[in-house]
């Protein structure tokens, strides 16, 4: 019953003339996402990198929010620390809450060139941040006296510098940033960026630390990004959770792909969706379920991105819906039952309870959500449908779990403006559900 917003794109600062007050800008939008249902905002970097025109993937000075002036001004591309603590507050105000970018395996921007005794090679490693905390020389780094190299799982990012956590500087040094972030920002959470460069259990200690918040012992929500398979993902998953008692999840970019055939593959076989070669399948409760984000570029869904959100939004998993498709390709639609908005309420009020595919063939994808009822509230189910036609309606005749129950179509979209119709199961449960030409409906127990 969560909805995360992804609330950046790639160089968004710039591309909407804010830079410097993006965390500004968000605080003109928390009222209206907060009414729209949306419960978390991941953030982008908040710490200083190697030019403060950066989106803060080539973290420099990680105590400095945007109050030292240093790599080319004051001001990080999103704004300074007082910006950022009174978004934190107005968001907590509307019952959202905030996670922090966490890219803590590479850094860039250093101030002077080293030579490394342990192989000869001179490189980046010098770093004398104005904050004055965490200065760091050759020894932060790979190879270094406390691990001459990395292990076999673990990559390199670019050519940057990565951090060797097995240093007590580093290791020290990234609970004090955590620290920072949760306890005195206010954080409620952190995204791991890029966490095939370091190892598990980093993320195992910082996501298990006992933090303070409002007086309070705090455990804070963790995603990690390993993009990958839904194997490797799963695998990753495994090692990291047996390392702490916070259960942490990770992007399903498993299902990200398959999505992005189901909208720019012509004829691609919705049957693809009812396999295991997703993380949300097997293990619902650790999937970050998403259709884009600021790293797809070239590879961002082009065609009924409304057919992929849909999917998300009505399947387990902890939905992320992308800035840039709510705002700037205008999906959000608010007021109308085809857009964001309104598979944000029918993910919030409908979709609880177990999945369940009653019928899949290579274009038509129907499911029930069963539905749960307890002493903190319920939600009743719903029933969903996905026609990969371009050309017609198409629906099927259906069992489902209600007996003589009345369904309104409470979202829907497609090459067809047609207003979905209510439908009625006979004493068996059966009854026909349609959808949109190259569209969903979503179909609710009235």
């Amino acid at each position: 019953m969560a909805v995360m917003m992804q609330a950046f794109y790639w160089d968004a600062p710039k591309q909407e003339k804010k830079e410097g007050h993006w965390w500004n800008f968000l605080s003109e939008k928390i009222e209206d996402l907060g009414k729209a249902g949306i419960n978390a905002l991941w953030l982008p970097p908040v710490s200083k990198a190697s030019s403060n025109l950066s989106m803060g993937y080539d973290p420099y000075d990680y105590f400095d929010l945007g109050d030292f002036d240093q790599k080319g001004g004051t001001k990080t591309l999103f704004g300074n620390r007082a910006e950022l603590e009174a978004l934190i507050k107005k968001a907590h105000e509307h019952d959202i809450g905030l996670y922090a970018d966490m890219v803590i395996n590479h850094n860039s921007g250093a101030d002077e060139e080293e030579i490394n005794p342990l192989d000869g090679q001179k490189r980046w490693t010098k770093f004398n941040p104005k904050s004055g905390r965490f200065p760091r020389d050759w020894n932060c780094f790979h190879p270094s006296r406390y691990e001459r190299v990395m292990m076999p799982d673990e990559e390199n990012y670019a050519s940057f510098p990565h951090l060797c956590h097995r240093n007590p500087l580093v290791y020290t040094a990234m609970f004090d940033y955590a620290r920072m972030l949760i306890e005195e920002l206010g954080f409620d959470g952190f995204r791991f960026d890029f966490v095939k460069g370091f190892g598990a259990w980093m993320i195992g200690i910082l996501s298990k630390y006992r933090y303070v918040k409002d007086g309070k012992e705090f455990m804070p929500y963790v995603v990690g990004e390993y993009w990958s398979g839904a194997e490797d993902i799963n695998a990753w998953i495994d090692k990291v959770n047996a390392l702490t008692d916070n259960q942490i999840s990770a992007f399903d970019f498993a299902l990200r792909y398959k999505l992005k055939d189901v909208c720019d593959t012509p004829n691609y076989d919705l049957r693809n969706l009812t396999d295991d070669g997703a993380v949300v399948m097997k293990r619902p409760m650790h999937a970050v379920t998403f259709v884009d984000n600021h790293d797809m570029g070239d590879n961002a869904i082009v065609n009924d991105k409304m057919m992929a959100y849909s999917f998300i939004m009505v399947h387990e998993g902890y939905p992320c819906i992308f800035w840039y498709d709510y705002y700037n390709n205008g999906l959000a639609r608010p007021g109308t039952p085809n857009g964001i908005d309104a598979l944000i309420q029918a993910h919030l009020k409908y979709a609880g309870g177990d999945s369940q595919i009653l019928h899949a063939d290579p274009d038509l994808y129907i499911m029930q959500r069963v539905g749960w009822k307890d002493d903190s509230g319920e939600q009743p189910g719903l029933i969903y449908v996905l026609n990969n036609l371009g050309n017609q309606w198409s629906g099927t005749s259906v069992k489902t779990q209600w007996k003589k129950r009345k369904f309104a179509p409470i979202a829907w979209d497609g090459h067809d403006t047609a207003h979905p119709d209510e439908r009625t199961t006979d004493g068996d449960g059966n009854a026909e559900f349609a959808a949109p030409p190259r569209g969903f409906a979503i179909y609710a127990p009235a």
